[in-house]
């Protein structure tokens, strides 16, 4: 075959030109259609990744307000149950003060009984020259001899109760043990929950919220678990020292003798005209002064009683804190004067009933009306918290630290959570490229090249604070105790020290030093 071309046949210039500009075009365009789909697929990671962010963020927050949660209901726990073994001892005093009451009936009959033998010897002095003052002695013998056989009586009476009393004091003590022991079953319990940010339910958190989330970091746990064990004074703690066992005992000793009733308080008051109080039923007033002597002027005055934790039976009637008072017995008093006379004399004596439990040493009289020790009442924290899990009487009282930078001793909770955003799968998350998420590349001379395209592991840092606010216009101006139930929660900021110290303890040593840097940031 033969191509024959005709002269002045050829391609022309513009023709050339033309079609060169297309080519260029088109390579351009493609170059384009690969930087657009480039830009699209890190648009898509980098949405991708916000979202995990935020959503791991969240679950952060939501971690770390969970675990305030968890300590601010434990610490309302133990202000609750507080009262409540305040409340024991506040029993038990009455119920002495009702053994005290029941008690001195018989010591008031010995008190006659010893009235009207120096009635009688008053009597014997005057017989001669009137015999009629011997005859006179004979009665108030007989009449002193009443009194001693009533006091026998009602002495008998006591005494066959203190086996049940003794039964109410030991199941009262018991139940001051008790809850105590559930206190430091919750300590231990919540105590656990924020250091491993699982317990307590807090592993649904994260199978809900963020699933793959890591739990709290081990070094952040180790912090939230000092935060809450320094609120309990006794508690170890890094930044605190504890106060002393007597102090801490003093504390609920205080509290437990301002919670009695009144009458255990003080039983000076309701009396009758005859000086005797009214809480003495009417039968043994007639008994003491009208049937045994039937005639004469008999009157009681001075009478007082009170029921107390103290530390000894002479600090009964001591006011507050009177000698450091750390509660080593529960004890009452019941006493007064007996004025009798009679025919041609007068005689007057005192009367007093004592009670007291403790771990030993206890005392009850008059003797008569007593049949063995009181010693179920074992002191009010008389050992170290760590060492009286089911003994001794102990409770949970608030370290408080005196320091702004502390928030006063109120405890702070932490969260650090990581999780990985990169899916590594094409069918999950077709925007990742491939199964590494990276973009090869090659330029000539320079050489190869990779472009990261998918994100890789986020991390999220949060804080909470547990916060006493009892409400009412002047809320805020009671400091904070383990005696009222008004702990709450909530999320608080972060001091860019406070950031660098819990980014340092879970092992972000890029995040500590960036935090510690931004000390004018609010973080």
């Amino acid at each position: 075959m033969h191509l024959h071309v005709r002269p002045g046949g050829g391609m022309s210039s513009k023709r050339v030109r033309r079609s060169r500009a297309r080519g260029q075009s088109l390579v351009l365009a493609c170059l384009s259609f690969l930087l657009l789909a480039l830009m699209t697929t890190l648009s898509f990671n980098l949405s991708h990744a916000l979202r995990e962010k935020m959503s791991l963020q969240q679950h952060s927050d939501t971690m770390a307000y969970s675990m305030a949660v968890l300590e601010a209901r434990s610490l309302n726990y133990y202000a609750v149950t507080n009262r409540s073994i305040a409340a024991s001892y506040a029993a038990m005093t009455t119920m002495h003060g009702y053994m005290a009451a029941a008690s001195v009936t018989g010591d008031m009959m010995s008190a006659g009984s010893t009235n009207f033998v120096m009635i009688a010897i008053l009597e014997l002095a005057q017989c001669y020259p009137k015999l009629t003052h011997c005859v006179h002695a004979a009665e108030a013998l007989k009449i002193s001899s009443e009194y001693s056989q009533k006091a026998n009586d009602y002495n008998k009476k006591v005494k066959n109760l203190e086996s049940d009393f003794n039964k109410i004091i030991k199941n009262l003590d018991k139940m001051a043990n008790s809850l105590h022991a559930s206190q430091a079953a919750v300590h231990r319990s919540t105590a656990n929950a924020v250091r491993d940010g699982q317990s307590a339910d807090l592993k649904k958190l994260t199978e809900y919220n963020a699933p793959g989330a890591s739990t709290v970091a081990t070094g952040v746990g180790s912090i939230n678990t000092d935060e809450f064990n320094c609120v309990v004074d006794g508690m170890n703690c890094q930044k605190a020292q504890s106060t002393s066992t007597q102090a801490r005992a003093r504390s609920m000793t205080e509290v437990a003798n301002a919670t009695r009733p009144s009458w255990a308080t003080d039983r000076g008051i309701p009396v009758l005209m005859n000086g005797i109080p009214s809480y003495l039923n009417n039968k043994f007033q007639k008994s003491l002064l009208k049937d045994i002597p039937s005639r004469g002027t008999h009157i009681g005055f001075d009478h007082k009683g009170t029921a107390k934790v103290v530390k000894q039976m002479g600090d009964v009637h001591g006011n507050g804190q009177y000698g450091g008072n750390t509660g080593d017995a529960v004890a009452a008093d019941e006493h007064g004067t007996l004025f009798q006379q009679w025919r041609d004399g007068a005689w007057i004596s005192s009367y007093d009933a004592k009670i007291s439990s403790r771990a030993s040493g206890s005392e009850h009289t008059p003797n008569g009306a007593h049949s063995g020790q009181h010693s179920e009442f074992k002191g009010v924290n008389t050992k170290d918290l760590a060492s009286c899990a089911t003994e001794g009487n102990c409770f949970m009282k608030f370290r408080g630290i005196d320091s702004k930078a502390e928030d006063w001793g109120q405890p702070r909770a932490y969260s650090y959570t990581t999780r990985q955003f990169f899916n590594g799968s094409y069918a999950k998350a077709p925007w990742e490229l491939n199964s590494s998420g990276t973009l090869k590349f090659g330029h000539g001379a320079q050489g190869t090249g990779s472009l990261r395209l998918a994100p890789g592991e986020g991390a999220a840092l949060s804080k909470a604070l547990v916060y006493y606010h009892r409400l009412g216009p002047n809320g805020w101006k009671e400091s904070p105790s383990l005696f009222n139930p008004y702990w709450r929660a909530k999320l608080h900021p972060f001091s860019a020290e406070e950031a660098s110290r819990v980014l340092s303890a879970a092992n972000n040593s890029d995040g500590s030093q960036i935090a510690s840097s931004a000390q004018d940031l609010p973080l």
